[in-house]
């Protein structure tokens, strides 16, 4: 199983999560892109902390929405959100590069991720992005997703990811940080549903129900509360239940 977290989402003076601590306990990194978050100069280091961590690092993209944090859908024309993504992923090839490492795998993120669950074209205009920068990435993205279905049928490697902190509706999909409860927190409760998503048995829905999540990949969002315990709590639980801890999307790190 791999551990993921979103990093490089400060801006500036303005600092959100510590990504210095995530990446000791991560082994994939969804780096920002400048898009939602991420100045230059925090992308860089984020990039060479990875790198130094042997944490495979991946481009995490989303609309043009630094004020609302990626976290407003936009409607985007395909050919724009195309090249939107192919403008991030290659501003962050450049400094993996000069870090020596390189990006591995394409995650959207908020609204864009929420969004290409279900909306075919702007889906198929992240695919051709991807499709066009380098074939030979990986991608990552809610199992049943649009974005995964296309992106599966043009040829690119597809992983599927489930979320620690996030709680589910019972159709799978994630509950709208609108609702009351969409945030999980207390660390014990989250490891212990994250040990069972990585054995394939079913975990809570919103309603109470039991739902099944396959998941390659599981991620703790570095802005949240309490991010660096969280993250710590899920990969001590793994460990001790038997899961071994890998990136999905290595190459020759």
């Amino acid at each position: 199983m791999d551990l993921n977290s979103d990093l490089a989402e400060g801006f500036g003076r303005w600092e959100l999560s510590d990504d210095e601590a995530l990446l000791r306990i991560v082994t994939s990194a969804n780096v920002a892109c400048g898009y939602h978050a991420g100045d230059a100069t925090v992308i860089r280091d984020a990039v060479e902390q990875a790198a130094k961590q042997g944490v495979v690092v991946g481009a995490q993209v989303s609309y043009r929405d630094l004020a609302g944090f990626g976290r407003r859908f936009i409607d985007v024309p395909p050919r724009e959100l195309a090249n939107d993504v192919i403008y991030q992923i290659g501003a962050l090839a450049g400094f993996a590069r000069i870090a020596g490492t390189e990006v591995a795998y394409v995650k959207p993120h908020g609204a864009l991720y929420n969004a290409i669950v279900h909306h075919a074209e702007q889906a198929a205009a992240v695919v051709e992005a991807v499709r066009a920068y380098d074939p030979s990435l990986a991608v990552l993205g809610l199992p049943g997703s649009q974005w995964l279905e296309q992106a599966e049928r043009a040829g690119l490697r597809v992983f599927r990811e489930a979320f620690a902190d996030r709680a589910y509706t019972p159709e799978g999909t994630l509950v709208s940080r609108r609702e009351p409860g969409a945030v999980l927190h207390d660390p014990e409760l989250i490891a212990q549903r994250c040990l069972r998503l990585a054995a394939g048995e079913p975990i809570e829905a919103v309603d109470g129900s039991r739902i099944r999540v396959e998941a390659d990949s599981i991620c703790v969002h570095g802005d949240s509360p309490g991010a660096v315990a969280i993250a710590e709590a899920v990969r001590d639980q793994l460990v001790a239940g038997g899961v071994e801890l890998q990136p999905f999307a290595a190459r020759g790190l």
